[in-house]
């Protein structure tokens, strides 16, 4: 296996990865995972797909993401992972569909409209 690139979107955040083999490094802008997201629930979003398929340490990950904030992120590198391990091995997809990560969030926040303080809030009415 050479390296295999995949995208990952959430929010307005895009993650690129590069899966090469290795010994489970996983590199983001730059940065160490635990660098970069020192949250611990947010670590766990991007290791959730190797529990998913019972692999740990196998593959080094460069991740580049841009975008949104930081769960937004985390997501959009988990989608981009899971892309990856199906690729890497077909039998993966039937857990990781199962778990819901090859599914692309499309949520996005509401555009803000004239005369409203937010998307849909009104002003205080008054009757009289």
């Amino acid at each position: 296996m050479e390296q295999i690139k995949t995208l990952g979107r959430r929010k307005a955040s895009v993650a690129r990865t590069y899966v090469t083999n290795g010994s489970g490094k996983i590199v983001i802008n730059g940065k160490s995972m635990e660098e970069y997201f020192p949250q611990k629930y947010i670590q766990a979003f991007i290791l959730d797909p190797f529990e998913v398929v019972g692999i740990e340490n196998a593959y080094d990950i460069n991740i580049n993401v841009k975008g949104g904030g930081f769960k937004g992120q985390s997501q959009a590198i988990r989608l981009a992972i899971s892309r990856a391990l199906v690729q890497i091995n077909e039998d993966f997809k039937k857990p990781l569909k199962e778990k819901k990560y090859l599914t692309r969030d499309a949520r996005v926040v509401e555009r803000k409209k004239y005369g409203k303080p937010k998307a849909r809030k009104s002003f205080q009415f008054s009757k009289r």
